[in-house]
């Protein structure tokens, strides 16, 4: 009797929210010969979810996007075989959106079953913790700042010199935290790396825990993400099992284990001293800093806080080596990205790639520009806190300090793309009102600064409306963008102006406005 044919359909959110477990049921119910129904993550490419794929001996071949309704079809056309149909994308890896990709940090997400250590080991998981347990912490530091690590949730501050910050300082514990709190809209890649390769995010924080000199970590994530929870969870538990946690990692005498910690949906938890005082049980408001988490920060300890996708591209520089990250990239801006391209694009998803590339690159070679067909109009990068970015200045290479030359920020690496419809002026307000209602309270700039952010931008919507001047109305917007920017506490105020000011400066138009009659600072792109 021959082996069955193994099919893999992805477990991810995405999918399963637009069938892949009822597609998953009906290979299993209407399969004419013995096959074997893997549950993978996502690849990325999520304009062909559910994406099914086929092993055969050319490899696998992927067919997509597949409904319930369309599977008695493609096993009837030969898809246990890789035959033709309509729907066949052929091997994934060959399909131009992934062709153009440097898949590092998320190379195994669609591919192993996240479920299984075997699988993952099989793939090269823990290579990176062994090469690791053969240094000495200050080697493990210095390894990370060598490839030039930067974090990926917003700032960008060196991951190198965090670590080798906590590990110097003098306490009787430290801790790792994991900040899985993506709560941005239209970001996806925490979640997809917890939900297709969990066990790389473990070995990323136990190779964090041994080179600081942490016995314990914490992922925090969100609530609305159960299966990621469930995911991560899992894989804790079986890399315990495989010996790559608890009172001696790998073997070594290095102890270092880990849990889950769910929040409670407050978007401001994504700002590390919140999430912290969540993580204590405390509410979750911002803490002053100095100190710093790395000196004083879990239970008063010192702790790295680092993103998922920071701790995650930690495995590969350990296992391929500092040098081979640090050759990708841009100046300051080393290794890979994973961009999330969302809203209004015609391929949408996950797209990996060095730091470097253009903006314009991104949404309109990869991205394939609007899903409506309409001319790109703005586009914001980094979360609703992100600055909009006209077309003129597609010409940004996607890098931390490009960005920051063009009053932007990569943050966590979302884009989200907006067609020639969208009001900016209601984009300006929404800004606002999105801080207004996640602040968490603590300083008056963020708290009352949102709140009458929100009633100056819908005089400025009236007056438009009665084609009254609203040039005062626009000067006191200003300010109080600068008020808040430079007065906050955390991110959450001091991001806020960066889209409301850029879509001042860029589309003047939409506020009633000319470029003369901006406030002074303000520029209208050419």
């Amino acid at each position: 009797m021959s082996a069955p044919v193994r099919i893999f359909v992805p477990r991810d959110a995405a999918a399963v929210a637009v069938g892949a477990d009822e597609v998953a049921a009906a290979l299993a119910a209407a399969a004419p010969r013995p096959i074997e129904i893997v549950r993978t993550g996502s690849r990325g490419m999520h304009f062909l979810e559910p994406l099914v794929e086929v092993e055969t001996p050319e490899g696998r071949i992927g067919y997509g996007p597949v409904a319930p309704g369309d599977v008695a079809a493609l096993l009837a056309a030969g898809m246990l075989e890789g035959a033709d149909h309509p729907a066949r994308v052929g091997r994934p890896e060959e399909h131009p959106f992934l062709a153009r990709q440097t898949r590092s940090t998320m190379a195994l997400c669609g591919v192993v079953d996240p479920r299984s250590e075997a699988d993952y080991a099989a793939h090269g998981g823990w290579r990176g913790l062994e090469a690791a347990l053969a240094m000495d912490a200050e080697a493990r530091v210095k390894t990370v700042a060598a490839s030039g690590l930067r974090g990926r949730g917003g700032a960008g501050f060196p991951t190198g010199v965090k670590w080798d910050t906590v590990r110097r300082a003098e306490a009787p514990r430290k801790y790792v935290v994991c900040n899985a709190d993506e709560g941005d809209s239209g970001t996806f890649a925490d979640r997809m790396t917890m939900e297709g390769d969990p066990f790389r995010l473990v070995e990323g924080m136990a190779i964090a825990g041994i080179s600081i000199g942490a016995t314990y970590g914490y992922v925090y994530i969100r609530s609305e993400y159960p299966h990621a929870i469930e995911a991560m969870e899992h894989a804790i538990a079986g890399a315990r099992r495989a010996g790559r946690l608890g009172p001696s990692v790998g073997g070594s005498g290095l102890a270092f284990d880990m849990e889950v910690r769910v929040g409670a949906g407050a978007y401001v938890c994504g700002e590390e001293t919140s999430l912290l005082n969540s993580i204590e049980g405390k509410r979750g408001i911002v803490r002053a800093k100095p100190p710093l988490p790395a000196l004083q920060g879990l239970f008063g300890m010192p702790t790295a806080v680092n993103n998922v996708l920071s701790l995650a591209a930690v495995p590969a520089i350990f296992a391929e080596g500092p040098e081979a990250y640090e050759r990708l990239g841009l100046g300051r801006s080393r290794g890979t990205m994973p961009v999330q391209l969302a809203g209004n694009v015609r391929y949408g998803g996950l797209v990996e790639v060095p730091f470097g590339i253009t903006l314009g690159e991104l949404v309109d070679g990869i991205g394939g520009g609007t899903a409506s067909g309409r001319p790109v109009r703005a586009v914001q990068v980094g979360g609703p806190l992100g600055a909009y970015f006209p077309p003129a200045l597609f010409d940004t290479p996607f890098d931390y300090e490009a960005f920051a030359a063009k009053d932007g920020l990569i943050g966590h690496g979302g884009v989200t793309v907006f067609d020639d419809t969208v009001d900016m002026a209601h984009m300006a307000r929404f800004a606002m009102e999105f801080c207004a209602a996640e602040s968490c309270g603590k300083c008056t700039p963020c708290r009352i600064g949102a709140v009458r952010g929100v009633e100056t931008v819908d005089r400025i919507l009236a007056k438009r409306e009665a084609r009254q001047p609203v040039g005062s109305e626009l000067t006191l917007l200003a300010d109080l963008c600068d008020t808040m920017k430079f007065g906050s506490l955390c991110a959450l105020g001091g991001f806020t102006p960066y889209p409301v000011t850029s879509a001042m400066t860029h589309f003047p138009e939409d506020f009633d406005l000319d470029a003369r009659r901006l406030p002074a600072g303000l520029q209208a792109a050419e």
